[in-house]
């Protein structure tokens, strides 16, 4: 049985899902950055890749939601991001916000020196375009600062999986909705080397957290957009919450 011992002062870490993205377009720099100025130090992004191998932050594998254009993140080059308006459909503040690269991203947080959870998206293009993923994923990794802390989490399992048999030095966490969360979470953990499990806010009990804390893990929730409720998580003694509202936060959430 593997078992992940835990050590030290409980820590109450708050990430910006996505960014502050209730005030700026979601995984744009322009919601990230703002991370510096309301003293957030985690944040969370997404990843996924293009057809020419560059790894994009997007959510979406479709350009339809949250930007000016239509269709595949798999039909498009790098050459393609700067004619691609990934913020006016927010607000006429952050017209013209591109589709930031990983690599841009990385520079951002060494440079406001945050924190990041990286959520390696399930590919739908197939394990080819998933393994040049982990591959570019893993290359631009090394940018980042020594000083900086680092989650990557995925709720393709397999994919987790790979990525910490190829970078075992980073902490990895399984990612799982309500619905999927079965009785044989454990073994899926074990299975990805995770120090982490990343459950959804819906329908997780105190009882529930007690036997994720009992087996070693950490424990950081998804999407908590409610302050009682964070504070409820927070006193079952869960590590963090992700949230849309981070500069919403108390001081005590905050860095000083």
């Amino acid at each position: 049985m593997f078992v992940r011992k835990q050590t030290g002062t409980l820590m109450k870490n708050v990430f910006a899902h996505r960014g502050i993205s209730t005030l700026a377009p979601e995984n744009t720099l322009a919601a990230f950055s703002k991370c510096k100025e309301y003293g957030i130090k985690w944040i969370e992004c997404d990843v996924d890749i293009l057809a020419d191998g560059t790894v994009v932050v997007s959510h979406d594998d479709t350009l339809d939601r949250c930007t000016d254009r239509s269709g595949s993140l798999y039909e498009l080059t790098h050459a393609d991001l700067a004619s691609i308006d990934a913020g006016s459909w927010f607000h006429d503040d952050f017209i013209g916000e591109p589709i930031p690269t990983f690599e841009q991203l990385i520079e951002l947080v060494n440079q406001h020196e945050l924190n990041i959870n990286v959520e390696i998206k399930s590919c739908t293009a197939g394990w080819e375009m998933t393994d040049k993923l982990l591959t570019t994923v893993i290359s631009t990794l090394e940018k980042l600062d020594a000083g900086r802390e680092l989650i990557v989490s995925s709720f393709n399992h397999l994919a987790l999986a790979e990525f910490k048999r190829r970078r075992p030095q980073t902490a990895v966490a399984c990612l799982f909705e309500s619905a999927n969360l079965w009785d044989d979470w454990e073994s899926i953990l074990q299975a990805c080397e995770a120090e982490y499990i990343h459950p959804e806010d819906k329908n997780l009990t105190q009882a529930m957290i007690k036997q994720f804390k009992a087996a070693g893990y950490k424990i950081n929730v998804y999407t908590v957009n409610d302050l009682a409720r964070a504070n409820q998580l927070f006193n079952w003694g869960v590590d963090g919450v992700f949230t849309d509202i981070a500069h919403r936060f108390p001081s005590k959430y905050k860095q000083r």
